[in-house]
């Protein structure tokens, strides 16, 4: 279904017993939020410990203590940090006074190098930052709306008679695109991936996209019926919730409760929050596989096939668009044993969809999970209104990066 983020914990950085002394370095506030928002990207805000993060950077919690007051003090720091030099490198990398296209050239550059340096923690903000108090949350968020500016602004030059409404449709596939290389950890080299990226991105700029639809007016229209299994009642409401509040801050009463049914009840269909989690994770890997396989048997031609499982996993994550941020964030709150599944079955999965498209069969796993995060980014900037212009959309988005397409004449 998706990449992975890292199984890795945290590892020591100075070697027991070493008796060499050392320096408090210049940036060691620096460094210790370096080292605790690879920590959270990796494995999720609440599983990581405080000491563990000072023991990577070499020091003692106390001394760690003296610089932040608590670990929100220290998630606050992290998700700050990368914001404003995300910012700052797209900004360096800016030149107004070139024309659009080669101005979204060294833009687009910019950012991806940028990313790719910090690849291992720059999804911090995208899957933790529910846990940011509102006030946090809205001081950071105004860096990522400058950042969105920063590289709307040649894409209207670009394409001057595009709607507005593209033109921020066009930019967050393009940030979504570079973003994405932060999912997993496929190993490309530096200059592949940037050139890569770059072809990405300009078949996103390319793309013409359907009309959208009219402004939604009233309450939305509410399609299918509900089911009556309360185990699935509970897969459902369970993974609503940890979406909403994150997995550690949900309790089972909770999800009972929203299901209809106490607490003790819902032992009788899963033995614990972490047997839910596991469960509403299977489910979508085995939803993803039956998906693959229909879209395959009707399929006229590889790149058909490419496109209709593209159809598919984007109206069945619209259909529940809580899934993918809370597997991402909530991955490493499973059992090792667990992960391992989960991991081949989701892998499997990518690997179906790549295998339908020419060319390397690495660059490929990019293009599929960069296909992946157009689902969820501009979903998000969509609110998820899952209209059938709305999903139109966001297909052809996915088939531009999954397919490329061609520089008009």
């Amino acid at each position: 279904m998706v990449a992975e983020r890292s199984e890795l914990g945290l590892a020591s950085a100075r070697p027991d017993g070493d008796p060499t002394p050392r320096r408090r370095p210049k940036n060691r506030k620096v460094q210790i939020v370096r080292v605790a928002a690879r920590a959270f990207a990796e494995r999720g805000y609440h599983p990581v410990g405080v000491d563990e993060i000072a023991a990577e950077v070499g020091i003692s919690g106390p001394a760690l203590y003296r610089h932040f007051k608590n670990k929100y003090a220290l998630l606050v720091a992290a998700a700050e940090m990368g914001a404003q030099q995300l910012l700052d490198a797209a900004r360096a990398a800016d030149d107004p006074k070139l024309e659009a296209e080669p101005r979204l050239t060294k833009l687009i550059r910019g950012i991806a190098d940028y990313t790719n340096e910090v690849r291992r923690e720059g999804g911090l903000y995208r899957w933790e930052r529910r846990y940011l108090e509102r006030e946090d949350r809205d001081r950071i968020r105004v860096m990522y709306v400058a950042l969105h500016e920063t590289v709307a602004v040649p894409i209207r030059e670009l394409r001057p008679d595009a709607d507005p409404v593209d033109v921020t449709l066009l930019t967050a596939a393009v940030l979504s695109a570079i973003g994405s290389i932060t999912h997993h950890r496929t190993a490309l080299s530096t200059t592949r991936l940037c050139a890569l990226l770059d072809d990405i991105c300009w078949s996103i700029l390319r793309t013409e996209l359907p009309p959208a639809p009219p402004p939604a007016t009233g309450d939305p229209i509410l399609r299918g019926l509900p089911v009556i299994s309360k185990r699935e009642q509970l897969l459902t409401e369970a993974i609503r919730i940890f979406g909403r509040q994150g997995y550690h801050e949900a309790s089972i009463e909770e999800i009972g409760a929203a299901a209809g049914i106490n607490a003790s009840s819902v032992y009788r269909y899963f033995s614990s929050k972490a047997d839910l989690l596991a469960a509403a994770f299977n489910r979508t890997g085995e939803r993803v596989a039956i998906g693959n396989a229909e879209a395959l048997s009707e399929a006229t031609s590889r790149a058909d096939a490419a496109v209709r499982i593209a159809d598919r996993f984007a109206r069945m994550t619209f259909a529940m668009p809580e899934i993918l941020p809370v597997y991402f964030s909530e991955f490493s709150n499973l059992p090792a044993s667990e992960q391992h599944r989960l991991r081949s079955i989701q892998r499997q999965n990518v690997l179906e969809w790549a295998n339908l498209l020419d060319g390397d069969q690495v660059e490929a796993r990019f293009r599929v999970q960069a296909a992946i995060g157009q689902v969820i980014d501009v979903g998000r900037r969509i609110h998820f209104d899952g209209r059938p212009e709305n999903l139109a959309r966001v297909r052809a988005l996915m088939q531009a990066v999954l397919l490329g397409v061609e520089e008009k004449s």
